[in-house]
């Protein structure tokens, strides 16, 4: 499990520092910090067509893991997934445009607390935790679909209501895929399966985080 946690933090690291030097070099700002144009990188990426390749990117490359990953040899898979974390921070690096960096700061570091907890609570816990997969994928599959139906309603209240059920899904998806993980780790597997693993346990743990993350930000940031 060492290992999982080692590539998702790893992750998640690289995620951040990709959005936030992206961000950086795609706005232009006047002495007191306010935002005031984009550079031509900034138009690029939040402004052409190229702003919708980078949002589905990752999509695609977490299907062709997911679908992909026994063709895979360890170190490719790792490369993907590094691939993948890169290009969430350029995905991502449009919430600097949104959301103060104070709160995003103060978000991230609530939601490394609630996930920390989590999955300590999935890691230790003698209950079978089974039974909350079933229950949680239909609750995933309705924001889903509720998030979808929103961007033609734009109605603030389901705004709220889908963000309040994202943080409850993904708190429960943590600790839920934190004991399926380990449970696959007392499997006798050569080192290379082993390495595989750790790298789609990784994947699955870096996505719960970071969906929570973003349902947290809709909750609690401050907006520019």
């Amino acid at each position: 499990m060492l290992k999982v946690y080692n590539f998702m933090a790893s992750g998640v690291l690289l995620t951040g520092f990709v959005a936030l030097g992206l961000f950086k070099f795609s706005v232009v700002t006047d002495q007191a910090g306010n935002i005031v144009g984009f550079t031509s990188l900034g138009n690029a990426i939040y402004s052409s067509a190229l702003m919708w390749v980078i949002a589905l990117a990752p999509l695609g490359i977490v299907f062709y893991m997911s679908f992909g990953i026994n063709k895979m040899s360890a170190q490719r898979a790792q490369t993907v997934f590094w691939i993948f974390a890169a290009l969430m921070g350029a995905s991502l690096s449009s919430i600097f445009l949104q959301y103060t960096g104070a709160s995003i700061s103060r978000v991230f570091f609530i939601t490394a607390g609630t996930f920390g907890a989590m999955s300590l609570y999935g890691y230790t816990t003698k209950k079978d935790l089974t039974g909350w997969g079933s229950f949680l994928l239909m609750g995933l599959i309705g924001i889903l679909i509720a998030s979808l139906v929103n961007i033609f309603l734009k109605s603030p209240a389901v705004y709220f209501v889908v963000s309040v059920l994202g943080v409850l899904i993904f708190v429960g998806l943590t600790a839920y895929d934190t004991q399926k993980i380990k449970n696959m780790y007392f499997e006798s597997d050569s080192t290379e399966v082993s390495s595989k693993k750790a790298v789609m346990g990784a994947l699955t743990l870096y996505l719960d985080f970071i969906n929570l993350f973003i349902m947290l930000l809709r909750l609690f940031g401050q907006r520019r």
